[in-house]
């Protein structure tokens, strides 16, 4: 939740009492206290997408070597995805042509 005062977050002024508005770690950490209490159905595609989103902006902040585990785990679900393509695909083409 990025908004131009950062004194106007409602955080500050009921869970993070006494916590300077303008500091980037206070204001962060109030930003993963909504991430923690945003409750949405992950159930529907809607929610699957927000997870990935999460995801994905969890991941552009990290560095070293759990960016390269970030990495490694994308490449294995892209990989496992075009495994399965290419495997439908096959029976597909093994069952049209029959």
């Amino acid at each position: 939740m990025s908004q131009d005062h950062p004194a106007e977050h409602p955080r500050f002024s009921a869970d993070l009492i006494g916590l300077d508005p303008d500091d980037q770690e206070a204001r962060a950490f109030a930003e993963h206290l909504d991430k923690m209490e945003r409750s949405g159905p992950s159930f529907t595609i809607e929610g699957s997408l927000q997870g990935v989103a999460d995801f994905a902006e969890s991941s552009t902040k990290l560095g070293g070597p759990r960016r390269y585990v970030v990495a490694l785990v994308v490449t294995l679900i892209l990989l496992g995805i075009l495994a399965a393509t290419w495997q439908f695909a096959g029976g597909l083409a093994a069952w049209l042509t029959g």
